[in-house]
């Protein structure tokens, strides 16, 4: 295991790969243009933080309209009690709001974002802020 894997951005997505990743073995440098991780995801968890939903699969993938018959297996993949779980192993129980969806108990991004770090770095992640990715070089490096 010499080689770094570089996920480019420090966004939910990029996080989660990171994640997984490294819990796979692998070791991971998070590479993000802007000065900390997370922006967008913090600015989202200002309005509350929905973190999904807690109706049953079908009507749930019905959400996603035509797509959801491509998204099928990645939410079968990782379902609403998954992220469930996922949040609580990061000491950030949920709840479920009268509307059905699902929220952390602090109602606040933040906390979760600081706990999700905490374990990215345990793993051995690490991050590298204001960098921007302006693609490969002739030799195929970053």
């Amino acid at each position: 295991m010499s080689e770094t894997i570089a996920v480019i951005g420090g966004g939910p997505a990029g996080l989660m790969a990171a994640q997984v990743l490294s819990a796979a073995g692998r070791r991971v440098t998070v590479y993000e243009r802007m000065p900390s991780l997370g922006r967008k995801f913090l600015m989202a968890g200002r309005g509350g933080l929905n973190l999904t939903h807690s109706e049953d699969f079908r009507p749930f993938l019905g959400r996603y309209g035509p797509a959801g018959k491509a998204l099928k297996p990645i939410l079968e993949a990782f379902t609403p009690a998954d992220l469930i779980a996922w949040a609580r192993d990061l000491g950030q129980p949920t709840f479920v709001g009268s509307s059905g969806r699902v929220f952390p108990e602090s109602l606040k991004a933040s906390p979760l974002l600081r706990a999700w770090l905490a374990r990215l770095s345990a793993q051995g992640v690490t991050f590298r802020t204001r960098m921007t990715w302006t693609g490969w070089t002739s030799d195929g490096a970053l």
